[in-house]
């Protein structure tokens, strides 16, 4: 199961979380995206602390595919440096597991 991630991504809007989404999945990159429409973000940028609205993407795939999922993501964001984390899914129903195989290609 260890080939298995989740990925990380916030978006500026709806509209950008949606066109990474519908691309990711279009392509086979990941299997699904999940969007979640508004959280509240607080970060530190340029020696300013933000406090902004954004859109969560959450994606499963493959480890295998993040490098083209991150190329892919850099080019559709809108931030100069994008929010873009995997995690290992070390744990999961066999069957989705499964689909999220057939799902993603190489």
């Amino acid at each position: 199961m260890s080939d298995y991630i989740a990925i990380f991504v916030t978006a500026s809007s709806g509209q950008e979380a949606d066109t990474i989404a519908k691309d990711l999945v279009g392509s086979r990159l990941v299997a699904c995206a999940n969007i979640f429409p508004e959280i509240r973000s607080v970060f530190r940028w340029k020696g300013e602390v933000q406090n902004e609205r954004e859109v969560f993407l959450m994606m499963k795939s493959r480890m295998s595919l993040f490098d083209r999922i991150e190329q892919r993501i850099r080019e559709l964001h809108s931030y100069e440096v994008p929010e873009i984390v995997a995690v290992p899914l070390i744990k999961g129903s066999p069957p989705y597991l499964d689909w999220v195989g057939e799902e993603t290609t190489d």
